[in-house]
This record gives C-alpha cells, structure tokens and sequence, in this order.
C-alpha cells in the first residue's frame, strides 16, 4: 500500500485523520462536513488563515445550492486545482486555503484559494522619508509589494523567480531583476545562495542576508535594504537584483558599492547642483562620524603643539578637572550617548523625546558640571552623534559608529600615527571587499573615472548613464 504521504485514504475519516495528525491535533483545524451529488464530502481548513466570508459565500453556499453541477462550475469565482498528495495538501492549509474531499471520487482531492487579507494600508516608510517624489512603501503582503514595483517598471523584461525557504516554516522569496540589463552571473550567484540556506524557518530578511554576504565577518553592509518601491525600481533598472520575503516590508539589493548607502531618492528629485552639495555633506559626515573623537585623543594626549595658542589654553582648562585620560572621557560619553539612542528607540515616541531632552541637557550638564568630562569632549561627541544621523542607511551608520571605538583606542595609544594605521587597515579591508562578486569601492578602487559622475558628487542626468559599466548607482 503506498503511503499516505504520497496517496489519499479511501475514506474521509481516514483523510480528515491524517491531516488531523499531521496538524498535531491544532484546535483552529475546522472541517465541514457538508453533501455533494448525494455523497458524503468534507471542507478542510484553518480558520486563521481563511476568509469566512468568502468560505461562506463562495464554497459552503454554492455547495448547497449546486446540486449535480461540475466543481468547476460551482467555483468560478476561486481558483480550483486538484491534488493527491496529503502532505502538500496538508502545507496548503497554512497558505490559507482550504481543501475539499468528496466520497465518490477518493483518487484526488481539490484545492480552493480562500486566503485571509489582513494587511495594513500602504504608507511612507517612517525610516525612509523624502521631500519631494512618490510617498507610498512596501508593506507584510509580497503581492502588494511586487504590484507596487511592476507600477514602478511597466516593462516586460522584469522578471521574478519565486524561491520557498525553510524545511519546517517555508516562507516564499522572490527574486527580481530586468531581464536585459541584469549581470547573468550575478543572477545566478544569487538564486544559487538562496538555494543553499538551509533552515527550519527563515524570520525576517535579515536571515537571508547573513547566509548570503560574501564576507559575513565584515563590520561592512554588503546589502542594501530599502522599503521604498521607488528606490528599488531605480535599482532594478540600473542591473541591480532585489530579493523580497513574504512577510517583509523590506527589499534587498545586491550588488551594492560604499557610495550606494549615501544616495537617496531625494538626490535625483532635487536639481543636480543641490543634490551634489547635500552629498557631499553625507559623505563628509562619514568621516566625522568615525575620526573626529580619535583627532581629539590625538590632539590631547599627543599633539597639542599643532593647535593656535589661544584654542590650545581653552582645551587644557577645560580638561583640569578631568581626573582621567581623554579615552576613558571619550569612551565614557559614547557608551551614555549609546544608552540613551537605545532607549530613544525602545521607548514610545513621547517618552522617548523626553529621554533625548532629559539625556542631552541635564545628564550632559550635571556630568560636566561633575567634572567627570570636559567641555570640548560634549562638543566633540555631539557632532559625531549628529554626523551619524545624516547617513541615509542604518546599517552603514551603526558600523560607523562601532568603527570609532577600536579607532580611539589606536589614537590613544600611538597619536596620529595610530589613527593612519588604522585608517590603513580600514581602507585595504574595503578594497578587498566585494559584494557578489563586485569592487565595495566602485567607482574609487578600481578607478573608473566615469563612475565619479554619480559617486561623490550627481553630476546632471542627462550626462550619466544607466548600462552596465556606467550604472546611475554604482
């Protein structure tokens, strides 16, 4: 006797048993059990992953009212499909649909599409704000968000593969990419690392972008994550792949360069002039974000002879109550601003407003006023917190903000020469950083003087060009 994992029991109780089992006895498992052509059938589903409404008006009261009408006729409405095999059957379910088994035809079994659609409404992505341009994001529901990217690109070389992930809770990915531009190769790395993550369930994107980094111990983001579908389409139609998971309002996009993080959508709405100043703001703030407090360490403990006489009395007299070294000092204020970015998140926005008030003006008054650090170090330390605000991805802003620590330690330890020593070893990393197989420092390292039209600087649109070799985002 074959097995019913592969086959269908030749009864209804043995079927609903099965599936019963299978479910480990779940108590959201509903069957109906109703009559088709004089036979005994039985409707099967979860109620949780359902439409009632829809069971109602479009399965149970056809039924009824039918008589010896085809199923095909009776559901016109619902997509039907057959099947004969209960384990599929039995993942069905989960997906929100229901099955139908009748006595006088137990060779097979019938699928109905009754889904459940409980989806929030499309809104801006509160992380991803612009000014001026398109104000709609992705949302939980993969359709929706496919839907809103094909509104984006009405084009008929966007393709999507669709991918299932997880050997116990599979979840469905989807792949896209324009068909004529995309780097085949790419392509195919891609869908092969999707193919080769191996879990029980996969939670968020996240899962999918640890397994698939070409270096997973890079303090570096070798993906970029959006939930903007205008953002994505540009990306798409530069040769870029997105990857997108059910469940996710979050779209991943690979191959990615350093620069990619510091473009916005903004960028391209506003004239080429303002876009290229405010760039470069962001790209200055990378630098002060990561360096500014190991200057200050340096200039302190080491080289004070290289500031103006008058500055220099200003620093050493706010540092003579200090009772440690400028490291400790520094170390001491990041790790609080830290606690208090962290609560800011964590708490709801009217509380965490009043943190953020409470942590800038009374702790950093009272910790001054304590003598525990120095004037300067708050000055010092507010503007690299600010620097890191104006980085437009998360991820990249909270590698830059890890970055300073190990930084400050080299200049607290050997002055400049230690930060040039460090700054070395960061640079040679990002050279030989790849994201799926393409130069991290594009357009910089290797040097493609083309690629600088939209790197540093937006050059204006009609000088930059999105084919391959000179993609609009590098």
């Amino acid at each position: 006797m074959t097995s019913p994992e592969q086959t269908i029991y030749p009864s209804l109780d043995g079927n609903i048993s099965y599936i019963r089992d299978k479910l480990c006895h779940t108590d959201d498992l509903k069957v109906r059990h109703l009559t088709y052509r004089g036979q005994s059938s039985a409707l099967v589903y979860l109620e949780s992953t359902v439409d009632p409404i829809l069971i109602e008006r479009n399965v149970i009261r056809p039924l009824r009212q039918g008589g010896d009408e085809d199923l095909s006729q009776l559901f016109l409405t619902l997509r039907l499909e057959t099947e004969h095999k209960l384990d599929k059957g039995t993942q069905s379910l989960l997906s929100g649909n229901c099955l139908f088994f009748t006595q006088d035809d137990m060779k097979q079994f019938y699928v109905l599409t009754t889904p459940a659609k409980y989806e929030r409404s499309i809104t801006e992505p509160e992380n991803e704000g612009i000014i001026r341009g398109a104000h709609n994001g992705f949302i939980e529901d993969l359709t929706v968000n496919l839907y809103q990217i094909r509104q984006q690109i009405s084009s008929t070389d966007l393709k999507v593969h669709y991918h299932n992930i997880g050997s116990t809770a599979p979840r469905k990915v989807a792949v896209m990419y324009m068909n004529n531009l995309a780097d085949p190769a790419v392509v195919k790395k891609v869908e092969g690392r999707l193919k080769g993550i191996t879990l029980d369930s996969v939670i968020s994107t996240g899962f999918i972008q640890e397994f698939m980094e070409d270096q997973p111990f890079s303090i570096f983001p070798q993906f970029l994550n959006t939930e903007r579908p205008d953002h994505t389409g540009a990306y798409l139609l530069d040769g870029h792949v997105v990857i997108m998971l059910e469940g996710d309002p979050t779209a991943l996009i690979v191959p990615v360069s350093f620069f990619c993080f510091y473009q916005t959508p903004d960028d391209y709405s506003n004239r080429w002039m303002i876009a290229s100043f405010v760039r470069f703001i962001r790209l200055l703030s990378f630098i002060t974000a990561f360096q500014l407090p190991a200057f200050y360490i340096a200039i302190v403990a080491f080289h004070s002879n290289v500031l103006p006489i008058q500055l220099f009395f200003t620093v050493q007299g706010s540092l003579t109550r200090v009772p440690y070294p400028p490291l400790v000092e520094a170390m001491l204020l990041e790790l609080i601003f830290e606690l208090l970015r962290e609560a800011g998140l964590r708490l709801p926005s009217r509380v965490g407003q009043t943190i953020g008030i409470v942590g800038g003006l009374v702790i950093g008054d009272a910790i001054v006023k304590a003598g525990f650090v120095s004037y300067t170090m708050i000055i010092v330390v507010a503007l690299t917190a600010i620097s890191s605000f104006l980085i437009p991805s998360n991820e990249m802003s909270s590698a830059i903000r890890i970055l300073r620590f190990p930084l400050m330690i080299c200049a607290s330890i050997f002055g400049f020469i230690g930060i040039a020593f460090g700054l070395t070893i960061l640079f040679i990393h990002l050279c030989k950083l790849e994201s799926f197989g393409k130069p991290y420092l594009s357009p910089l390292a290797p040097l493609k003087i083309k690629g600088f039209k939209d790197a540093f600087l937006r050059f204006p649109i009609w000088t930059i060009r999105g084919r391959h070799g000179e993609k609009k985002h590098n």
